[in-house]
């Protein structure tokens, strides 16, 4: 784990700050914009990984106009996987999907040390940018000094860009709003991925980080019209799982103004979100595979 104690005077990889090469060599940061299911990892009755459910779920999700995916996110279990398990679903996914198709691979680990490792991993297994989640275990001293320092250890380091994580309800911690703010100026993180469901602090984010090329992408379809409303340019969608679809044409519905449209299928899809949020977990831990309908 990181030094709390030492945050301004040394990093345990003894890694110098290259903020100010990023600036110079680097004119556009990744679009992050669109909409991204988390995928499940499919496991066997062994608790192994089902690569074949894994391919095959790929496959259905083809014919939808998915900007990219989440691999490894929450939804994915990585908690529940080794090291060598979470890097080869992301080298599956990758040589199964498009090169059209973003992969946002989740890369965060408890230490600032072993999320650099993990974060390399994933860009060498093919993903596009990497998903980086709250370090939580010691919450009680994760303030924003910590964590600025964590997450730019982390960007500092890593070959792809970074999007930060938020879902407080897994971590029981919210990444400061003022910590949002100051990373957003870093120029290796690209947006955030808050799953939290506050639209003020959402809009909050957005407005502070308005003079940015920083992005905010809604953590649940069952907010994704308010998202947009205040800025929010997409979303990881649970629901993208078994309504992908619906989904990605809500969001087109947004983008295009039609709010009137948009408000009538953002109802529709509340009660299916809801019903997903309690089904796909249940589904995971048994070792099913919920696939889509």
């Amino acid at each position: 784990m990181f030094s709390v104690k030492s945050l301004g005077h040394f990093s345990r990889r003894g890694v110098t700050s290259v903020w100010r090469g990023f600036r110079e060599y680097s004119n556009k940061r990744l679009d992050i914009a669109g909409i991204y299911p988390p995928i499940a990892t499919p496991f066997t009755q062994d608790g192994g990984v089902d690569y074949r459910s894994l391919d095959e779920n790929l496959q259905k999700y083809s014919t939808i106009p998915f900007r990219g995916f989440v691999v490894q996110g929450s939804n994915g279990e990585y908690p529940y996987l080794t090291t060598e398990e979470r890097i080869q679903v992301v080298k599956r996914v990758r040589q199964t999907l498009p090169q059209a198709k973003m992969i946002m691979a989740g890369s965060g680990c408890e230490s600032t040390l072993a999320t650099i490792q993990m974060s390399e991993s994933m860009a060498s297994a093919g993903a596009d940018c990497v998903l980086v989640v709250t370090p939580c275990f010691y919450r009680g001293r994760m303030n924003s000094s910590a964590l600025i320092h964590h997450y730019t250890q982390v960007a500092d380091s890593c070959p792809v860009p970074v999007v930060l994580y938020n879902v407080p309800a897994n971590t029981s911690l919210d990444l400061p709003v003022d910590a949002v703010v100051r990373l957003s100026q870093h120029p290796n993180i690209v947006g955030l991925k808050d799953s939290g469901g506050d639209i003020t602090r959402i809009s909050l984010i957005v407005h502070k980080t308005r003079t940015q090329d920083f992005q905010v992408l809604a953590g649940s379809a069952g907010f994704l019209m308010a998202a947009y409303s205040v800025g929010a340019v997409g979303g990881v969608c649970a629901l993208a799982n078994v309504l992908g679809q619906q989904v990605c044409e809500l969001a087109d519905l947004c983008t295009s103004g039609q709010w009137d449209k948009a408000k009538e299928l953002q109802y529709r899809l509340i009660e299916p979100n809801t019903a997903v949020s309690l089904i796909l977990p249940y589904y995971n831990t048994t070792f099913i595979n919920p696939g889509m309908p």
